[in-house]
């Protein structure tokens, strides 16, 4: 039988409590259940778990099969170019309908692009083809792992949780209405992705940048050019993610159509992960000793542009997310657990394309992250300013202790960074203030710079073919393409990219 239950955190936390609340409260006894849905209710001062539970349910039922390896290594080959959710999603989906993909990553595998990952402290530079966008499982792999969604209406979100479970993800993702993996635990699923494709016949090649297309004289797609050999076949996903431009250049000046898209470009803003909890949960204890660190979610109309909150990590760290020379960019990620002592989201501001230049939006990310770097004395420190400070005009005396590794410098944001966007951020900062007491403070640190929130640029492609408007056999696909906003849009999206080239 199933059952809808609103019960306090302390009763949901664990199944014999759940069963004991059934058979106290609604006369229900079972030796079993299964929790079918999951979320948290903050609404009010009591807190409420909500949840949809299956009392002993058929295991059969709801046990999440192994994915189903076939042959295809004497199958047609697809290049899908790039392994980060999209590319990766999409070579699965190549291999249940028969085709055989040859993945090209321009980065490292997840275990090696770890290693220069943390070299970008101590040594305060980055490595432009292994760094936390670039490498197997793109930026996804590092920004918490997070899987909610509204992109429902373009595809099964549940297969592709199913198929993050069957590579190893915990099946608690399958439940609960925000589900994240985390980072600690992410970088092996991505692995078993990759043991998939290469147990199937499949092939994944790293430090394997594309550098250009293979066209016939009427612009079909013969294969690519990547590191110097030739990968052929006559049908390319690319799903390069949303921060190669070279990738970009190289469409523009071969005369592939693409366009200019809108960004959203702000900061990290950085709390006490203990003051969130306070101010989420409506309670001097915080989170207590039932739930999880809190999140939260704004958005609002500033002057006529949205500013909302981006990738909220709760109790996890700000990164550099850089990928090449003078850059400074942030971003967020969190374990699984969400224990750190900080929780932090990009909080952006909407700015939308300025011309005809297919390029004019990626012009002004660089020219933002170079301002940046310049600000922050050419290293990867990031330039930071406590929140009142920022929203007051002050310069900061000192800083706050952060969860950014690279470290910080004090520096006035609210003077250097575009006026657009450092006055609409300061607004919606005072507004925010007021909506949730004790969320303004200096206590929270405005860390610069988040830019890479989305493609700066939109690959053109059919609407319903999903090919390139021109280039046949081109299939744009993910956040790089323009197409995707995160892990799970990403992978829905590969996945349609691949049942287009199967002819789908």
């Amino acid at each position: 039988m199933e059952y809808t239950l609103k019960l306090t955190p302390k009763q949901a936390s664990s199944e014999d409590s759940i069963r004991r609340y059934l058979a106290e409260e609604r006369g229900v006894k079972c030796s079993s259940l299964w929790v079918r849905r999951r979320s948290i209710d903050a609404r009010q001062r009591q807190v409420w778990i909500n949840l949809t539970v299956e009392t002993d349910p058929d295991p059969d039922v709801f046990e999440v099969p192994p994915f189903q390896i076939r042959d295809v290594s004497a199958q047609p080959p697809v290049i899908v170019v790039g392994a980060g959710p999209a590319g990766l999603f999409a070579a699965l989906r190549l291999i249940e309908r028969g085709y055989r993909p040859i993945v090209l990553e321009r980065g490292k595998n997840v275990r090696e692009r770890k290693k220069d990952i943390a070299r970008i402290r101590p040594e305060q530079r980055v490595d432009p083809e292994s760094n936390y966008s670039f490498g197997e499982g793109g930026a996804g792999a590092y920004s918490d792992g997070k899987l909610y969604t509204r992109s429902k209406k373009r595809g099964d979100v549940t297969s592709v949780l199913r198929l993050f479970v069957q590579h190893g993800a915990s099946p608690s993702i399958l439940v609960d209405a925000h589900p994240h993996i985390g980072t600690d635990r992410l970088p092996r699923v991505i692995e078993n992705i990759r043991e998939s494709i290469l147990r199937a016949g499949g092939e994944v090649h790293f430090q394997t940048r594309v550098e250009r297309l293979l066209l016939s004289a009427d612009d079909r797609v013969e294969g690519v050019v990547a590191a110097g050999r030739e990968f052929r076949a006559s049908s390319v996903i690319l799903a390069t993610g949303h921060s190669a431009c070279d990738v970009y250049r190289y469409l523009v000046e071969a005369g592939i159509e693409v366009e200019a898209k809108g960004l959203a470009v702000g900061v990290r803003l950085e709390h006490p992960a203990h003051l969130i909890d306070q101010i989420m949960y409506h309670s001097r204890e915080g989170r207590g000793q039932y739930l999880p660190a809190a999140e939260y979610s704004m958005v609002d109309q500033i002057d006529g542009r949205g500013v909302y909150t981006f990738c909220m990590c709760p109790g996890g760290f700000v990164v550099p997310a850089a990928t090449g020379p003078e850059q400074v960019v942030v971003n967020g990620m969190s374990p699984s657990g969400r224990g750190g002592r900080w929780s932090n989201s990009g909080v952006v501001v909407e700015m939308p394309p300025t011309g005809d230049d297919p390029l004019c939006m990626l012009r002004q990310q660089e020219e933002i992250e170079r301002l940046c770097w310049l600000q922050a004395n050419q290293m990867q420190t990031a330039p930071a300013q406590r929140m009142a400070d920022f929203v007051n005009g002050r310069l900061s005396a000192d800083l706050n202790a952060s969860s950014y590794a690279p470290g910080l410098v004090a520096s006035p944001l609210h003077f250097w960074m575009p006026k657009d966007i450092s006055e609409r951020l300061r607004e919606a900062f005072r507004l925010w203030g007021r909506r949730y007491h004790g969320f303004l403070t200096n206590e929270a640190t405005v860390i610069a710079v988040e830019t890479r929130t989305s493609s700066p640029v939109r690959i053109l492609r059919d609407r319903e073919l999903l090919h390139h408007v021109r280039i046949r056999g081109l299939y744009p696909a993910g956040e790089g393409a323009g197409y995707a906003g995160g892990i799970v849009s990403a992978a829905i999206d590969g996945q349609r990219c691949a049942d287009a080239v199967c002819g789908d």
